[in-house]
Order: C-alpha cells, then sequence, then structure tokens
C-alpha cells in the first residue's frame, strides 16, 4: 500500500515559529538596511555639497587683496573690515580680487609674458601717467570683456599699491564712488601706451598720491553670502556676486551671480591675521529625521 506522507503537528509548529522570526527580525534588518542606504547616501550628498562650496570660495579668496576683506550686515546696513570685525551677524563676505587671469600670461604671445606685470616705473610715472613695464591694457581690455561677458571693460579697473596704506573707507563699500584719489584703491583707464595708466576720475590724477613701486590690478569685487531663506527648512542658496567695481559706487546687491550651493544652513567666516576661515553647512530633512554636514577650510 502506499503512504502519504505529511507534515507532523511539531514539524508544523516548528515551520511557524521560523517564519514568525523570520517575519519579525527579517523586515526590521531589511528596513535597517534601507534606512542605512537612505542616510549613506544623503551623507555623501551633504559631504560633497559642503566641500565643494568651501572648495569654491577658497579658490576665489586664494587671490584676493588681503585689505579689501570686509564683512557685512544687510541688517543692519554696516560693514568693517574683517581684521577689525566684531559683529557676530555679519553674513556676507566682501573682497575685490586682483585680476590673477592677466597676470598668468597670454598664451598667443612668444615669449609668453603677463598682461599685467604689477610694477610700476617710479622715474618715468609722474601724477598724470603711471608707466608699467611690460604691461598690455589692450589684451587687459578683452580679457575683461571676456571674464563680464561684455558688461566690462578696461575702464572700471583700479590699482591697489602693495604698501599703501589702508582705509575702510577707501574702497567705495559705503556705496559712494571715489571722488579722488586719495582712497586706498584707485580707479584707471588706459594712457596713450598700451603700458599705461591714467585716471579715470575726470579732473583728478594722482597729484599728491603716494605711488608705490608693486601694485595689483583688479576689476570686480566679490561677495559670497546666503539668500533666498526659507524659514520652513532654514537653509537657503549660498550665492557668488560678481562684476562690480565699489570704487564706482556699485553693489552686489546689484551685481551679476551664482548659485555655489543650494540647502545651505550656515555660511560663517572668521579670521585670524591674514588667514580666513570660512566654514560651509548643509543640511537635509527625510520625514522627522534632519541630517547636517559642515566643512571648513582655511585660507592664506
Amino acid at each position: 500500500m502506499l503512504k502519504r506522507k505529511a507534515f507532523t503537528m511539531l514539524e508544523l509548529i516548528f515551520v511557524i515559529v521560523i517564519m514568525g522570526i523570520l517575519g519579525k527580525f527579517g523586515v526590521e534588518f531589511v528596513a535597517q538596511a534601507y534606512k542605512s542606504f537612505i542616510f549613506s547616501k544623503i551623507n555623501n550628498n551633504l559631504q560633497g555639497n559642503s566641500a565643494s562650496a568651501v572648495e569654491f570660495i577658497a579658490t576665489r579668496l586664494q587671490y584676493r587683496i588681503k585689505d579689501s576683506v570686509i564683512a557685512r550686515n544687510p541688517a543692519t546696513a554696516t560693514f568693517s573690515l574683517v581684521s577689525n570685525s566684531a559683529d557676530d551677524n555679519a553674513t556676507i563676505l566682501e573682497w575685490v580680487g586682483a585680476l590673477e587671469e592677466g597676470y598668468r600670461g597670454s598664451t598667443t604671445a612668444t615669449p609668453i609674458l603677463p598682461d599685467w606685470s604689477g610694477i610700476i616705473d617710479i622715474n618715468d610715472s609722474n601724477a598724470t601717467t603711471l608707466v608699467s613695464p611690460q604691461t598690455n591694457t589692450g589684451n587687459l581690455n578683452t580679457l575683461i570683456n571676456t571674464l563680464s561677458y561684455g558688461a566690462t571693460n578696461f575702464n572700471s579697473a583700479a590699482l591697489y599699491f602693495v604698501g599703501s596704506t589702508n582705509q575702510v573707507n577707501g574702497w567705495g563699500w559705503n556705496g559712494v564712488a571715489l571722488t579722488d584719489q586719495n582712497g586706498t584703491i584707485h580707479p584707471i583707464t588706459t594712457g596713450v601706451n598700451t603700458n599705461e595708466f591714467v585716471s579715470s576720475i575726470a579732473g583728478k590724477d594722482f597729484t599728491g598720491v603716494d605711488v608705490y613701486e608693486y601694485y595689483k590690478l583688479a576689476w570686480t569685487a566679490y561677495a559670497v553670502g546666503v539668500n533666498d531663506w526659507n524659514t520652513t527648512t532654514q537653509t537657503g542658496t549660498l550665492r557668488l556676486w560678481y562684476d562690480y567695481q565699489p570704487w564706482l559706487g556699485e553693489s552686489y546687491a546689484n551685481a551679476k551671480s551664482a548659485v555655489i550651493a543650494e540647502n545651505v544652513s550656515a555660511f560663517r567666516f572668521r579670521t585670524s591675521g591674514s588667514l580666513i576661515k570660512v566654514q560651509v553647512c548643509s543640511k537635509s530633512r527625510l520625514t522627522n529625521e534632519e541630517y547636517s554636514v559642515c566643512k571648513e577650510k582655511t585660507i592664506f
């Protein structure tokens, strides 16, 4: 006779118990693995966003004119040199950058020469004309026009004499155009020859102005800060503003801008001597959990 085999009651109980255990802990294991995956993905995104933002800012700050850096508090419409700033509520970092692209030289020339040399020939210069050997203002005009997407040219450029006295109001940070050459930065345009600078302020030359041998050439200021603040998520957009000239009375508020990072919860900066430390914090929220990552870097 054929006998049909089946599970005994004891075997069925064992199977049910084992399935219950697998059902309880298996689901929890899968849920925990999924949660770990989501956390890892969010963490990597936040790490990448904060790190790339800090590196972007550090790259721009590397070529700053160190005396020009200010901390601005838009809420109170006040600013101060970063080295003297005691305003912990200042949220905008501003500076004038040297035209590093022009100092690297033109690749079309043989030999490769810089478009501006950084040297004033004291012997050949006078109150009306400053002579800068190996400088080509024609090339500089083309370069500035390219960098500004056709909006600016060499007529908006300015000189900073290395070693000159730094004045907090000598840069035009107060939104008022400079009316003479007695400030810290000096608005210029091209002279008759391509290696000559003359004052771009009508009726004002360099009479009575201390002219130093070494200079930095600038065409724009830069500003970094968070705007478009979302009170619900407590985050905003970190932006770089550029192509504005404080010495002409222009402000970052009306300048071109580019997004550095989104979902930024904090942008902070501190100084120690000639060092600037910047910190960027990014934040993300998933259901009831909040994730935040901060990155910082010190720039000489």
